[in-house]
């Protein structure tokens, strides 16, 4: 059988609609990065990619890729029916403060287990998010936290009017 590469947005467009239900994680070996006040507070090539139907991909950073002393603990947590309790941090860089900017999965549900011990950050309260050399665009709307790149073919779940598909 031949073996598809790591995920290379130079490989092939992605559609969306062709993510899987329920999601799966798979590894990036690009360079990820998150910047804010200058500042790259997570930098990794051992990332990891979250795919659900209709979504961008979600980018998370190994805690060692990540300099976690510019997150701190926020208020409030959420609960997705596949992966389990978020728990969320605000981001703070220079006096910058990007609330609740930045999640994780302690104990994701089993099968998200790569996922614990990371974090995910939502691009639109950031100075720049990257994949490769990319910088990305956020998914639209407040709750969702996908990275959109020029190789995906939308539409996107989180505008306006996408709540029920």
């Amino acid at each position: 059988m031949v073996r598809q590469p790591a995920y290379s947005p130079a490989y092939r467009k992605e559609a969306v609609r062709d993510y899987p239900r329920p999601p799966r994680c798979e590894p990036v070996r690009l360079r990820l990065r998150v910047v804010l006040a200058g500042v790259a507070i997570a930098d990794t090539r051992r990332g990891i990619r979250v795919l659900e139907t209709n979504h961008p991909p979600v980018y998370y950073f190994p805690a060692d890729d990540v300099l976690t002393g510019h997150l701190s603990a926020a208020t409030g947590t959420s609960f997705c029916e596949w992966k389990g309790i978020a728990h969320y941090f605000d981001v703070e860089v220079a006096g910058r403060r990007a609330g609740r900017a930045a999640w994780s999965y302690p104990s994701p549900a089993p099968g998200f287990a790569a996922i614990a011990g990371h974090f995910a950050f939502y691009a639109g309260p950031m100075d720049a998010c990257f994949v490769g050399e990319e910088a990305v665009r956020p998914q639209p709307g407040t709750f969702y936290g996908g990275w959109i790149t020029d190789h995906l073919i939308g539409p996107f779940k989180g505008g306006p009017g996408t709540a029920g598909w």
